[in-house]
């Protein structure tokens, strides 16, 4: 049933003109923001807590985000209608002879991307214009859901490893191939992720970017979409390659490459906070608990153990739904 209606509004979104389609998607997003109150009113606290502004500020930056997250939803349905001739008008890339020239090398491509605006079409616009990209899929709570989001991002061209299925195996091979694995890198990482400040406060950090960039000797590309100031497409930046440093010290160097990819992730949300997912449990894993665990677990002789190929990097405390 779920399947059947989902289906029935990618059609029809799917066949709708764009700029009716983003003048809908901002009316439900004016629904959204005042029915939600439960994600807007911890979006707000956490807007006023990590960017020390004003309430007037934080309901501003919200206001636009809930706005800009119904026509994303809209748009997500609407990914059938993309194709390689009418993405270039829709979401223009700064600087994409970066990838090409990463890519060229022949060693994989670590690409880190974060929950900015319409992340969906950032893969899919990537895909599009021929870049080889991989990903693994993130988990929903319905897995008829997830089904259908991974039949859009394959339809636009995009290779998806389903959870459960040796995803890591399957990123392994992406890498070997010299394809490029897509990453989010604004997860919460768990017990086990890699604590580095973000914002001003202690997050744990998926694990993933540090393992798959040392083992390739890959570059790490940040990438980031946002919605133009119109509100019609978007823009992507890609911003310059860094590579892991290896020293000896793999702990250090894990830190080092992981503050890196959440300082490009930090500063392109504070040049653009509107976009980015401020409700979501960013900060779930606390620190002091974190720590004390691995404590014990030294003082065990049992060393903490990161799952690489994870995006959770392990689980933390168990997430409200939003």
């Amino acid at each position: 049933m779920l399947y059947t209606v989902l289906k029935t509004l990618s059609f029809l979104c799917s066949h709708t003109p764009y700029k009716l389609l983003v003048h809908v998607g901002r009316g439900l997003g004016h629904l959204y923001w005042h029915i939600a109150k439960k994600q807007r009113v911890r979006a707000e606290e956490t807007i006023r807590e990590r960017l020390g502004c004003d309430e007037a500020r934080a309901h501003e930056i919200i206001k636009k985000l809930f706005v800009n997250l119904g026509v994303t939803v809209l748009e997500m349905l609407y990914m059938p209608a993309l194709n390689k001739d009418n993405i270039r008008g829709l979401v223009t890339f700064d600087h994409p002879e970066i990838l090409w020239e990463a890519l060229n090398q022949k060693k994989g491509v670590v690409m880190l991307a974060c929950h900015m605006d319409n992340w969906e079409w950032l893969g899919a616009a990537l895909a599009l214009n021929g870049f080889p990209l991989s990903a693994v899929e993130k988990p929903q709570p319905n897995r008829v859901y997830s089904d259908f989001m991974n039949e859009l991002r394959r339809g636009a061209g995009q290779e998806i490893f389903a959870r459960g299925t040796s995803e890591i195996f399957g990123c392994v091979r992406a890498m070997r191939k010299g394809r490029m694995l897509g990453l989010i890198a604004d997860q919460d990482g768990g017990w086990d992720g890699i604590f580095v400040p973000f914002f001003g406060k202690m997050a744990s950090t998926p694990t993933g970017p540090a393992y798959f960039a040392k083992k390739f000797k890959a570059p790490c590309i940040p990438i980031f979409i946002v919605r133009k100031p119109d509100g019609y497409g978007h823009q992507v930046f890609v911003k310059e390659p860094f590579y892991y440093e290896d020293t000896g010290h793999p702990a250090e160097d894990d830190e080092r490459l992981t503050r890196k990819m959440t300082e490009a992730v930090e500063e392109i949300i504070r040049k653009y906070p509107e976009n980015w997912l401020w409700f979501q449990h960013r900060w779930n894993t606390p620190y002091e608990e974190a720590m004390g665990r691995r404590q014990k677990q030294a003082a065990s002789g049992k060393g903490a153990h990161h799952a690489p190929g994870r995006q959770d990097g392990g689980k933390g405390r168990k997430e409200q739904k939003p």
